[in-house]
């Protein structure tokens, strides 16, 4: 009984009697952020390719659908069992036991990692993309904007929770409006200076290779909601907590319809089956837009990869400032948020810098981001 009980400390009293500050505005931003990035939308159209218009449109609707419901169900759940839970472990405890505290805390360990192991490395081929726009000479190579994406990340960290990160994801929301409207725009402007006689909607490929596209692309739309941190986000938002992140959760999926749906779309009807991989791949003209969206994909995962690490800082947080004595003192507290929040960076940046391969795996690493939610939801 004593090990069921371990986990539920006196970390859930103090975050129960301090409260949440956020509005439901901070909260839309937190979600919209760690659901509506570049990396999840921009493959979207190559998977509605895969699918055909009515398969494809009716898995996009059917998978925002879905897990704006799921996201809700969450959400209700806060002050389930008389008590407010204020992260997915501690959800999954109430629920499941300690057995269920501990699973749920190595999922989203691990996809938290992996998610920004992924992350780092997109940002640092972004930046790089915008460095050889300009300098296409230029001597520096992807491992410098990895290194370059780590030390701004590791600045973010400093902040002491998802709270403190409110306008910082408040930007990257905007950026990735900013994104998926340049996008849109230069899809429709590339598209309408194409032969529209031209452009074929069928389905290409012998029956096994239609079948194992169509499967890879329902696997990149149910991926692609990721992992919003539902309970880590309500924890930061005032009372009431559930209506505010109701609300909150709403707004955010009014961003993913915006850009998600829209993007989708236009980059199928703009270049039909032969649309890539990732629609920027497919634009042509007029060039600048290409750096305009590589920035602003740079911008809005920044907060992406905040809103990820943060429930490992959490963790160590949780065991090294248990002392309340310890809490007393600012200045050794920023010491040793400063401490494991460099090593954990370093450690991200090492694995990305050394292994620059692992950008080809980008696509599978991504979607591991929700697979602890995933199963949390289906039990």
């Amino acid at each position: 009984m004593l090990l069921s009980e371990e986990p539920e400390t006196e970390e859930i009293k103090s975050s129960t009697a301090n409260g949440g500050k956020g509005t439901w505005k901070h909260a839309s931003f937190h979600v919209a952020t760690t659901i509506a990035t570049p990396a999840a939308y921009a493959p979207l159209p190559f998977a509605l390719a895969s699918l055909g218009w009515v398969l494809g449109v009716s898995s996009l609707v059917g998978g925002t659908l879905v897990t704006w419901y799921s996201s809700l169900l969450i959400t209700s759940l806060w002050g389930w069992n008389g008590n407010n839970h204020i992260t997915y472990r501690h959800l999954a405890h109430s629920i499941f036991g300690f057995w269920g505290y501990w699973s749920i805390a190595f999922f989203q360990q691990v996809a938290s990692l992996g998610n920004n192991v992924a992350i780092q490395i997109a940002a640092g081929t972004s930046l790089k993309a915008v460095y050889k726009y300009y300098y296409r000479d230029g001597s520096l190579t992807l491992q410098h904007f990895i290194i370059f994406f780590g030390a701004f990340e590791l600045f973010l960290s400093q902040l002491p929770n998802i709270h403190s990160l409110r306008w910082v994801n408040a930007l990257c929301t905007f950026r990735t409006i900013g994104f998926a409207a340049t996008t849109i725009g230069v899809t429709i402007y590339n598209g309408n200076k194409i032969d529209r006689s031209s452009i074929d909607y069928s389905l290409h490929g012998s029956s096994s290779s239609k079948t194992f596209k169509a499967f890879n692309a329902l696997g990149s739309i149910a991926f692609s909601f990721g992992d919003a941190m539902l309970p880590e986000i309500q924890n930061t938002v005032r009372e009431p907590a559930k209506k505010n992140m109701y609300k909150g959760v709403s707004a955010a999926y009014s961003v993913i319809v915006l850009t998600y749906w829209q993007l989708d779309f236009c980059g199928y009807w703009a270049f039909g089956s032969e649309v890539q991989p990732y629609i920027l791949a497919s634009l042509t003209i007029p060039k600048w837009t290409f750096v305009m969206a590589n920035l602003f994909a740079v911008i809005q995962i920044s907060g992406c990869y905040q809103i990820y690490c943060r429930p490992t800082y959490a963790y160590f947080e949780e065991r090294i400032l248990s002392n309340k004595s310890a809490r007393q003192f600012s200045f050794r507290n920023h010491f040793i948020r400063l401490t494991f929040t460099s090593v954990y960076i370093a450690l991200v940046t090492l694995v990305d810098a050394a292994m620059p391969f692992l950008e080809i795996l980008c696509p599978s690493v991504v979607p591991s981001g929700s697979l602890h939610s995933t199963l949390f939801s289906l039990l």
